[in-house]
């Protein structure tokens, strides 16, 4: 269906989705944090679905609109990490891999609601308030997905690095998490390379189908 929008319409549909799947990866973060301990993100003001206080320039705005026009198969992005100190944890691994977890989560709640709303298109029998419910909910319930999925990949600093931290022994947790400086590099790799899209398309293709099914897509 979004074959069938130009370009300055797919922005449009998109860009809604995007942010708020970004904005509230990073909120539950904190959120989460914030539960099992570590205040940092709400006395920083993060705590707050506000995408202005989340929009990193480049991962939530230049990154997911150049992967949009070049056609890669996968849109994602990132804002502004919430900051998160272990050290307010109790048992800062677990905890930590807790919090991690809580992004992934939340992109999954996230694709519901969309889905929910792609429901009430489906229903309305007005095509100019159905079209538009229709095309943003495909979209987030895509880039909910896929910020899903990507994010539980073991790649430090990906949130799946923090959670198989969690369950490794401390030692080998530390030599596992120096490879975070090459981390971006190896996720830009990956994506270009098409192996990224190999390795997701699948897995993603039978998710969605399962969220497009709630939707009555």
């Amino acid at each position: 269906m979004m074959n069938e929008l130009t370009l300055i319409q797919r922005i449009v549909v998109w860009i809604l989705p995007v942010v708020f799947a970004i904005t509230v990866h990073e909120v539950a973060h904190g959120w989460v944090a914030k539960k099992y301990g570590d205040n940092t993100a709400s006395m920083l003001g993060r705590l707050t679905l506000n995408p202005i206080k989340h929009i990193d320039l480049f991962g939530t705005i230049i990154l997911p609109g150049l992967l949009l026009m070049t056609g890669t198969g996968i849109i994602f992005g990132w804002a502004k990490p919430v900051p998160v100190d272990g050290r307010n944890f109790k048992k800062p691994l677990h905890d930590m891999a807790i919090v991690a977890l809580a992004g992934p989560v939340a992109n999954f709640l996230m694709a519901l609601a969309w889905a929910l709303l792609a429901r009430v298109g489906v229903t309305i029998g007005i095509e100019a308030i159905s079209l538009p419910l229709i095309y943003m909910g495909i979209a987030g319930i895509s880039i909910n997905l896929v910020l899903a999925l990507i994010n539980l990949l073991p790649i430090p600093p990906l949130d799946g690095s923090r959670i198989l931290t969690g369950l490794l022994p401390p030692r080998l947790a530390w030599k596992y998490n120096q490879l975070e400086r090459y981390g971006f590099i190896i996720l830009v790799v990956l994506l270009y390379s098409g192996f990224l899209n190999t390795v997701l398309s699948y897995p993603l293709f039978v998710i969605q189908k399962v969220f497009f099914s709630i939707a009555g897509l």
